[in-house]
């Protein structure tokens, strides 16, 4: 995992171009322009989804895992916090499902391990397939516009 602003996105550019090309997108696009929704950057190898929402409690939520894509999450407006703990050994509440690449796992069996994070506007986050992650929470709810670009493996 890697969390930062994107005034810091240059130093994350190496890892792979298509995350080079994530980051730059999300610096170089006014997402309040967009209207919620899914926006194809490279076909299924890197594609953006708007969202907006209201953060829940930690308890309502649990963690994902991706194997196909790293999540690079981005907020636009608003302010929530995320967990986060390592895949490790964890065993997952519900299967693997493949056609949506996702994983979950339960918060009640995980919740004295993880961490919570502040994602403020500004910040992004890079999470791997090693990276347990529960995002769009906070302790009151908080109206939030998120960018995440998929990013193929």
């Amino acid at each position: 995992m890697i969390v930062d602003t994107l005034a810091n996105r240059n130093l994350y550019s190496h890892i792979s171009p298509r995350i080079a090309k994530a980051l730059a997108h999300l610096s170089e696009t006014d997402f309040s322009q967009l209207e919620v929704g899914t926006y194809e950057l490279d076909g299924k190898d890197l594609f953006v989804i708007v969202n907006d929402y209201e953060t829940k409690p930690r308890e309502m939520e649990p963690f994902e895992v991706h194997q196909q894509y790293i999540d690079v999450q981005y907020v636009f407006s608003g302010e929530e916090e995320f967990g986060y703990l390592p895949l490790a050994d964890q065993t997952p509440s519900k299967p693997y499902f493949a056609k949506h690449d996702y994983a979950e796992f339960d918060y009640q069996s995980n919740k004295d391990a993880a961490a919570f994070i502040p994602f403020k506007a500004g910040m992004f986050a890079l999470f791997f397939p090693e990276d347990m992650h529960m995002p769009g929470t906070s302790a009151t709810p908080k109206q939030v516009r998120k960018v995440v670009i998929k990013v193929k493996i």
